[in-house]
């Protein structure tokens, strides 16, 4: 039956939903890449029951956020841990995160899926955090991560970036957490337009000056550091900085912008992924790498690129809020049973932006029950008063 969606005008345009999904979804998941280390940063689920506002703590459906992980590392996919995809700042509190990292290591461990698991300061309630204090955060989360078993990601700190006088402050600070660390790690440079407060990361707002400062640190420290995850959403910087990454140290895109053409690359190399967009893209995207396995560069760009449009559209400005976008599709896929998001952020998107991120997401067979999806996006729509 044909849906009406609304647009940013109020006016409602016909959708004919798929009956079938795409064939790719239906496909036996095979062996593990060989030419790419591919990420996926997985969203958490949240407990629909829990008695708790914005300012509470988070309440997680633990059953259904680790079987989503099975999911993902049932198609191949390594799983990128409580990162900001998972609400890391935006509702998901260092308790409740360090949680979830020890069960999702565990988890991996019995399904030997790989993981690797974000390090942040984010337990810091201050304003006016010291350095010292800082480097304390980060050493006790990168304990609890190195305890679970799992890899390192150091995220970029919401503190470090209040507090830092200049890049000196940087050097120190990572210098200091690279030597200590038991192995290699992945340092993360997340943009402004993820976060607000990472403005003028590195110790400057001008780009090529932070990068200078960036490399700095992995140049000291190259054998500490496993690869680089940029979410800058700018192909050619993040081209420009891997060709100036020492040997052997990786970089994982997260530009959920052009990931198709970052992660083919060119004929001086290519980019790993580390992305939000893949926890919804999982199946196809596991399909598009294993063909890149192959060689075929035409076939993976034939698979991936027409998922841009979708990204684009979940990420687009306030590009923090793309998470909501993100549940809303594990909701209609039927990974979970609600559209429910820690700290209510299910609110974050208007009606307009979910319908048309259904109707891409629906256009591109990512729904494995396309009537499932339908059903719940006629409940959503009614629920916001919209009769078909």
């Amino acid at each position: 039956m044909t849906l009406h969606l609304p647009d940013a005008h109020g006016a409602l345009r016909a959708h004919e939903p798929r009956t079938e999904p795409l064939p790719t979804l239906r496909a036996t998941p095979g062996s593990a890449f060989t030419s790419r280390t591919v990420f996926s940063a997985a969203h958490v689920v949240a407990d629909p029951y829990a008695d708790t506002g914005p300012d509470g703590p988070a309440a997680v459906d633990w059953d259904a956020t680790l079987a989503f992980r099975r999911h993902l590392w049932s198609h191949g996919l390594g799983v990128a841990e409580a990162m900001d995809t998972a609400q890391r700042g935006m509702g998901l509190d260092w308790a409740t995160a360090a949680e979830l990292i020890r069960r999702s290591a565990a988890e991996a461990r019995a399904t030997g899926g790989r993981i690797a698991c974000g390090v942040g300061t984010d337990q810091l309630t201050t304003t006016t955090a010291t350095l010292a204090e800082v480097r304390s955060a980060y050493e006790e989360q990168l304990a609890v991560v190195e305890e679970s078993g799992a890899q390192a990601i150091l995220m970029a700190s919401r503190a470090l970036a209040a507090t830092a006088q200049g890049p000196d402050d940087y050097l120190e600070v990572y210098g200091h957490l690279l030597r200590q660390a038991a192995g290699p790690v992945i340092l993360h440079w997340l943009g402004p337009m993820f976060d607000p407060a990472l403005e003028g990361y590195w110790g400057s707002s001008d780009l090529d000056t932070a990068t200078d400062t960036f490399l700095e640190v992995i140049a000291a420290h190259p054998d500490k550091v496993d690869g680089i995850k940029v979410s800058l959403l700018d192909a050619r910087r993040e081209v420009d900085l891997r060709r100036r990454l020492p040997q052997g140290v990786r970089c994982y895109t997260g530009d959920d912008f052009n990931y198709p053409e970052l992660i083919a690359g060119d004929d001086q190399g290519f980019s790993h992924a580390l992305l939000g967009i893949f926890d919804p893209l999982g199946p196809l995207a596991a399909e598009a790498v294993r063909v890149l396995d192959t060689g075929d560069t035409d076939g993976f760009r034939a698979l991936l690129d027409p998922t841009v449009e979708l990204s684009r559209h979940l990420f687009q400005a306030p590009t923090r809020y793309y998470k909501t976008g993100v549940v809303l599709l594990a909701w209609l896929a039927g990974h979970q049973s609600h559209f429910t998001m820690v700290g209510g952020l299910q609110s974050a998107r208007s009606l307009p932006h979910l319908a048309r991120a259904y109707e891409l997401a629906d256009g591109l067979g990512l729904f494995p029950d396309p009537k499932l999806a339908e059903e719940r996006m006629r409940n959503l729509l009614s629920l916001y008063g919209v009769n078909q």
